[in-house]
């Protein structure tokens, strides 16, 4: 080693500069909220659309929560919402934020009998199609599917890519349920809404995470007062 070097142990590992780990860090904030405002908007519309689930949800929410508690609702509160937890699982499934992921194939992969999909190949596997394979009636929303007596996100765990799999699942995984479980469960106590619906409102539109066409217009009052 010549004078003035650095010893190896102490030189910077690669792709941890500041102007790197920033890039990251922007990347992150930016998929999160993207994704997470898209599954906000289609919790909104699909509860309105689904008076049943809508009114099981408020039960629920009502034996740990109330808003003229005036306390937060807590980390132990939000793990008993078990029914409001399936609603948001289920609404990811339905409508997977992230339609479509690319992966590198990091090694030949026999995707069938007849083609092999070579190393270095850019794939773009349809997380949105992937929810609809195997599942109990799949294009029909229905919270119930991920409750203990029937766990389809475990039984069809190969279909249930919304967080990706294996080594690189995404590590908000239990922050983005936990976040949509809370907006579930204070949008529903706190207002009454009503979807300000039209021709088509309900068509996906990629943006490029997925929305309603419309946005999401609804009409909004207050249960009680704040």
């Amino acid at each position: 080693m010549k004078s003035g070097d650095a010893p190896a142990c102490l030189k910077q590992p690669p792709h941890t500069s500041s102007v790197e780990l920033a890039g990251h860090l922007f990347d992150f904030l930016f998929a999160s909220q993207d994704a997470s405002t898209a599954s906000l908007l289609w919790a909104v519309t699909l509860l309105d659309s689904h008076p049943l689930v809508l009114e099981r949800v408020r039960k629920e929410v009502e034996g740990f929560w109330s808003p003229e508690s005036d306390k937060s609702i807590t980390a132990d509160q939000l793990r008993e919402m078990r029914y409001t937890e399936a609603v948001a699982k289920e609404v990811i499934r339905y409508r997977a934020p992230a339609a479509m992921i690319p992966h590198v194939a990091g090694e030949d992969f026999p995707l069938t009998g007849r083609y092999t999909i070579p190393k270095g190949a850019i794939v773009f596997p349809s997380v949105f199609e992937s929810s609809f394979q195997g599942f109990v009636d799949p294009y029909r929303f229905d919270p119930d599917r991920f409750m203990e007596d029937r766990q389809e996100d475990r039984v069809y765990k190969k279909n249930y890519l919304l967080f990706g799999v294996g080594a690189h699942q995404c590590v908000g995984q239990r922050y983005a349920i936990n976040h949509l479980v809370l907006f579930i469960g204070m949008f529903t106590s706190l207002f009454d809404f009503k979807r300000d619906r039209s021709d088509g409102c309900d068509e996906i539109e990629y943006l490029p995470a997925i929305y309603p066409r419309d946005g999401c217009k609804v009409v909004v009052s207050l249960k009680c007062p704040l």
